[in-house]
């Protein structure tokens, strides 16, 4: 008798899910790098005076999408003949390959496709995904070198990977649904960060919208003045919108303090400007601040990290309420430290060389924007965390009487007795069982009206008129009793005093005399 073994890749098991892993990174590199090519080439084929082949273009394409992961390329084509660095990434150009990587291995893990495949593990989903995309993407460097901008070997083989790896494992995240981490400050941090982080960004944004617009003059000068071309216009349009989100981190470093830098020994801060500035002709940087020393105007952007750090203090403080002092301000450091950190990675990106000598060093210095962010959130926002906090944990103050109605009180008070409250005392003995009733739901003839109890002695009418007014007694009257009747018998009437725990209860009933028979 023969027995069929399937193998495991017919079986679906991991091992199928990893080379599916592995080709979703690959298609994902071959997307994100044919729709920058089509667009390549759509401007190669509408500039009127075309330096280059489609062999130009498709090392054009090559070298923007290597810039796009953060690898810096070399220009080769300079006036001098000596090759000049590019590092500034056009951070809107990497929003598509980082999506297409964070897809990808969002899908790997996704098993609603009604499919009897194992999925594999997180760390496989990662490796895969990013194995697979990094294979292409060494393949583009390799044909990147024959090109007008090949890459440095050194940043490629560090920056690559870690976008990569940081997007594929964002994607397994959200697989699994975004989990954050079990610990409540751990998590309270987290969401702080974020929110501190888009506060900052957005205000960026805004300071760098405000200054384009009060100098538009000068931007729309520096964009007529580029090229006249139709094609060559919209190339540079493209260029400015790839680049905005890159403003919106100037305007934040350029709130934060540190500023930026416009070439060596040169620096834009809310201060001033030091130095002498190398700025080349372009549309954004005709934004760039006026020489001389800044004013309130360029001291106002400091709105913009104040604004981050006291929602992100109040953020920790709404839920630290049952926490101690301590954990509080760790929980507002730690979120000052995440802050940073991707602040810091962010400014990395928005700035980098562009040419040698004095262009070597343009944009935010990522070190100083991350270390003034932290700065931020630990001399303002821990602060703000604590107080916030205080505040929430504060016991209301009992509301006091009007006026009118605490002298009516004392008042009352002072014309009450002051001598000895009679109480009245339950006579010792057995306590009378209630009268029998008649069929038709009246009482007997020994029974007594049922009449509301009279108001103990030492009373006076002046304090009932006084609680009257001050309409503290709400206790329903004796009437609306006439209508309970809980166990479905109209003669039920409930008891006005019960005996005590030390009253002798009612005689027990003498026992059955015997018969005569």
């Amino acid at each position: 008798m023969t027995h069929v073994t399937e193998h495991p890749l017919v079986q679906g098991g991991r091992s199928a899910a990893l080379a599916t892993a592995c080709v979703r990174g690959g298609v994902a590199a071959g997307l994100g790098l044919g729709a920058l090519a089509v667009l390549v080439i759509a401007g190669w084929i509408s500039s009127p005076y075309p330096d280059s082949g489609p062999g130009g273009a498709l090392h054009l394409a090559a070298g923007l999408w290597l810039l796009a992961h953060g690898v810096d390329l070399v220009r080769t084509d300079t006036l001098s003949g000596l090759p000049a660095p590019l590092g500034i990434v056009p951070m809107l150009l990497a929003v598509l390959p980082v999506w297409l990587v964070h897809r990808a291995a969002r899908d790997t893990l996704d098993v609603a496709d009604g499919g009897d495949r194992r999925p594999p593990s997180a760390s496989g989903a990662v490796g895969a995904v990013a194995g697979g995309y990094l294979l292409v993407a060494a393949a583009v460097v390799v044909y990147s070198e024959s090109g007008p901008l090949p890459a440095e070997r050194l940043s490629a083989g560090f920056w690559l990977p870690a976008v990569v790896v940081g997007a594929a494992g964002a994607g397994v995240w959200t697989a699994f649904g975004r989990p954050l981490p079990e610990q409540r400050q751990a998590a309270a941090a987290l969401r702080a960060a974020g929110l501190g982080l888009v506060t900052l960004l957005g205000g960026g944004a805004v300071v760098a919208a405000v200054s384009l617009a009060w100098h538009a003059g000068e931007a729309q000068a520096a964009y007529a003045g580029l090229t006249g071309e139709w094609s060559g216009r919209v190339a540079v349009l493209l260029l400015v919108l790839a680049l905005l989100p890159n403003m919106a981190v100037w305007g934040a470093a350029y709130g934060l303090g540190p500023g930026f830098s416009l070439g060596t020994g040169a620096f834009a801060t809310p201060l001033g400007l030091v130095g002498d500035p190398a700025v080349p002709p372009f549309p954004l940087l005709a934004a760039l601040p006026d020489d001389g020393r800044g004013g309130w105007m360029h001291g106002a952007a400091a709105a913009v990290p104040l604004a981050a750090v006291l929602l992100q203090g109040g953020r920790v403080g709404r839920s630290a309420r049952t926490w101690t002092t301590r954990d509080t301000a760790l929980t507002a450091l730690g979120a000052a430290w995440g802050c940073g950190a991707v602040a810091a990675v962010l400014s990395a990106a928005a700035g980098g060389p562009l040419g040698t000598a004095r262009l070597s060093a343009f944009g935010p210095v990522w070190w100083q924007t991350g270390a003034a962010t932290v700065l931020w959130g630990a001399c303002v926002g821990v602060p703000v965390a604590l107080g916030v906090r205080a505040w929430g944990r504060r016991v209301p103050r009992p509301k006091r009487l009007p006026a009118e109605a605490s002298g009516v009180t004392v008042r009352a008070v002072a014309a009450a007795p002051t001598g000895p409250v009679t109480r009245p005392v339950a006579a010792a003995g057995p306590v009378p069982p209630p009268a029998p009733s008649t069929p038709d739901g009246t009482e007997g003839e020994g029974a007594q009206p049922n009449t509301p109890p009279t108001a103990p002695a030492g009373r006076t009418a002046g304090a009932k008129t006084s609680v009257a007014d001050l309409r503290l007694d709400d206790d329903p009257p004796y009437d609306s009793y006439d209508s309970y009747d809980p166990y479905g018998d109209s003669a039920f009437e409930p008891y006005d005093y019960l005996p005590a725990a030390w009253e002798p209860g009612p005689p027990p009933p003498p026992p059955p005399a015997p018969s005569a028979d």
